[in-house]
């Protein structure tokens, strides 16, 4: 008998319509004939099931089911792909929990922790972790330009520090931007995280975990257009990929050892993505952790699977089924 697999999608961010691009690549990535497949939209004001003929059918929040055709329907798995909250912060993770209903990322804690850059940075710098120089700014106390500048200097980055989105991140090269910048953030976020520049090779790695394997994706090399990374890089071709990365083999093994360290350091749980940028004298140092990574077809992540020979059915056949092995 075939699994039902909800696909969750949507959340309360600026990320809401990426995150159902992501929804519709994974029902194409996710294997028909071993599973029954719907994506479920969520909003802070209504959750509902996308149905076959294009219909919606409300959740019911007591043990997430629906009903299709006068039938309850109750999903054997949860596949999170919201980009922000609810999704990747670990809100949503502590309500399947509390039904007693397997998902596909990691845990509340990790969740919570990767969602706010500063803290997961913190912490990692514990382990060795090579990360930028950042400090964070609380919405009610503000900062002033000259704090910014005697702290991190400029140029620096000032972005929402709790945010799943790309949205409100600015690079910052003179005193004039710093408030702007500040503003633009906090409307993402009540948190901002202000980081110091680094100049560098900025790079992706997927990875993910099983019982009974490890599987570390090819690097993929980021060549933005703009000046960093942004939405518009990320998501409107504004950028060149190459996967895998040209990089030496030794530095590609490096940062393929490293992303497999961090995977198990946070005990993190299905498919995660660690973002760096390598500096002068090829230092490794991490930008931050995407616990949701983008899942269209261009996306990162199914490039680096297409890129290692891998068939992406398998790869989701192996996180959904990993959940039910004793």
């Amino acid at each position: 008998m075939k699994r039902t697999i909800a696909i969750v999608a949507g959340g309360d961010s600026s990320e809401h319509g990426v995150s159902m691009k992501s929804a519709e690549g994974i029902y194409s990535f996710i294997d028909q004939q071993k599973y029954n497949l719907y994506i479920v939209e969520l909003t802070h004001k209504s959750w509902e099931a996308i149905l076959p003929d294009g219909t919606r059918a409300a959740i019911d929040k007591n043990d997430f089911s629906f009903e299709e055709n006068g039938k309850r329907i109750k999903p054997d798995f949860a596949y999170i792909t919201i980009h922000g909250t609810p999704g990747e912060n670990g809100i949503l993770q502590g309500y399947f929990e509390l039904i007693g209903m397997p998902y596909s990322t990691c845990d509340v804690l990790v969740s919570a922790l990767t969602f706010s850059k500063f803290l997961l940075n913190q912490y990692l710098k514990g382990f060795g972790i090579r990360v930028a120089e950042s400090l964070l700014v609380k919405k009610k106390n503000g900062i002033t330009d000259e704090q910014v500048m005697e702290t991190i200097g400029l140029p620096c980055f000032i972005k929402p520090n709790a945010s799943g989105s790309s949205f409100g991140v600015t690079k910052v090269k003179t005193k004039e931007q710093i408030q702007p910048a500040l503003e633009a953030a906090f409307k993402e976020s009540d948190d901002v995280m202000i980081e110091a520049f680094m100049d560098g090779i900025e790079l992706a790695n997927g990875c993910y975990k099983t019982h009974d394997k490890s599987v570390v994706f090819p690097i993929t090399e980021v060549i933005s257009k703009n000046e960093f990374f942004d939405f518009n890089a990320k998501y409107k071709g504004e950028v060149t990929e190459i996967t895998p990365a040209r990089l030496s083999p030794e530095l590609t093994q490096r940062v393929q050892q490293l992303t497999s360290a961090i995977y198990d350091i946070l005990d993190c749980k299905g498919i995660v993505r660690v973002d760096y940028i390598i500096t002068e004298g090829d230092k490794i140092n991490m930008l931050e952790i995407n616990t949701t990574p983008g899942m269209t077809a261009t996306s990162f992540i199914p490039q680096q699977v297409r890129a290692a020979g891998l068939d992406i059915k398998d790869v989701m056949t192996d996180i959904i089924e990993d959940h039910f092995r004793q």
